[in-house]
């Protein structure tokens, strides 16, 4: 079942916004506790979550305090691109939560460096790279990965108008940068009658990396409320609704196809990551004889009708195909959910398959035991052994 997340940016979006909403819809502040502390930052930092009240409804707000010096700026150390990811890369966060961190920070650096010039590596993050916000998006993918997120939805967002302070000097709101990751994700603007930053670079880059502005089909199954740091005379929050998606095994799927005799097969492994990235179920690359009995490959990429169009438009531009054929197709698929379980190496993730209301399979997540397995040098089978007699109870 696709699991949902939709975030209602009724004034705005920013990283303590939306970890204050996590928080606020059950993430437990002892997994932002382990994820923070796996980055093993050289800067001390406190957090804190708590209840507050914007107008009449209640909120968490989540908020970072550093340490340093008087006169003293190490709470805005300028790193640049190659040390965000060195920093991730070599953390020991979960593989998800460093690839959805680096998507992020690869997003803001693309920004960052096409309004001020310069090559993305070459960024100096200030504001974006400096701890707090650092530790915000490592805390957003780190709930994103814990609710075991697939699809990210959002409603429109306020557009404001004044000024805001940066390392740069006073900037218009929305900020360049800001306004750069907006239009990367096709953001939908509403009007909003006020005279400060509603939407932080941060919150446009999540937005701009996992979200499409749609309002989804679902259960809901969990929601919070994030407060943001001003009073304003509106209910300055961000709410997040989690859920399961409604469609289950009626959504309409379709297969996208084609046939190539003329490509480089160095392509295809590019070809398959960019489908995958864009949404795809499924690509299947199969051996044929077309017209004269020459060798080709039949490409069939399975997907939801929603994404039709934007694969169809991908497979025309990165492959030498000059059409591809469209049908539908009924898909069944079974129930699952995911465990995090605890082993001598550390959490591993288990997917569980069920069926009538019994779990009926279980298989630990290959990435994890991959990852294992190459840290420890102990083969492959033997994690993914180990890991399942580690389940036990939990995954029945």
């Amino acid at each position: 079942m696709t699991k949902i997340l939709y975030v209602d940016a009724y004034s705005g979006i920013s990283g303590d916004m939306l970890l204050g909403a996590f928080l606020d819809a059950g993430l437990p502040i002892d997994v932002l506790k382990t994820a923070f502390e796996s980055l093993d930052l050289p800067e001390t930092f406190h957090y804190s979550f708590h209840p507050v009240m914007k107008g009449a409804i209640q909120a968490g707000y989540f908020k970072i305090e550093l340490e340093h010096a008087e006169n003293e700026h190490s709470h805005h150390p300028h790193r640049i691109m190659s040390d965000i990811r060195q920093l991730l890369t070599r953390s020991k966060l979960m593989p998800r939560v460093q690839e959805y961190s680096l998507k992020i920070f690869e997003l803001l650096a693309i920004a960052e460096g096409n309004v001020h010039g310069v090559a993305p590596e070459e960024v100096h993050f200030h504001e974006v790279g400096a701890t707090d916000s650092l530790l915000d998006i490592v805390g957003i993918c780190t709930a994103l990965d814990y609710f075991q997120i697939d699809e990210v939805y959002s409603s429109s967002i306020p557009w404001s108008e004044g000024t805001v302070n940066t390392q740069h000097g006073p900037m218009p709101v929305p900020a360049p940068a800001t306004m750069a990751l907006l239009q990367a994700c096709k953001a939908q603007m509403r009007p909003f009658s006020a005279t400060l930053e509603l939407i932080t670079p941060t919150g446009a880059a999540f937005l701009a990396a996992f979200a499409k502005f749609e309002k989804p089909a679902m259960t809901l199954g969990r929601q919070g409320s994030g407060a943001g740091s001003k009073d304003t005379p509106w209910p300055n929050i961000l709410r997040v609704m989690m859920g399961e998606s409604l469609s289950g095994n009626n959504i309409e799927h379709i297969v996208i196809e084609t046939n190539i005799d003329d490509m480089n097969p160095e392509w295809y492994g590019h070809l398959m990551e960019r489908c995958f990235a864009a949404g795809a179920l499924d690509v299947a690359y199969e051996p044929i004889f077309m017209k004269k009995n020459r060798p080709a490959t039949k490409i069939s990429i399975v997907a939801n009708r929603l994404q039709e169009a934007q694969l169809a438009k991908l497979l025309l531009q990165e492959s030498t195909t000059f059409g591809v054929r469209v049908y539908p197709i009924r898909r069944y698929e079974a129930e699952r959910d995911f465990l995090n379980i605890h082993t001598e190496w550390g959490n591993v993730r288990v997917k569980r398959k069920w069926q009538d209301g019994k779990v009926i399979q279980l298989a630990p997540e290959y990435e994890d035991c991959h990852r294992i397995a190459l840290e420890h040098q102990i083969p492959l089978s033997e994690v993914i052994q180990k890991v399942i007699l580690a389940t036990g109870n939990e995954g029945v």
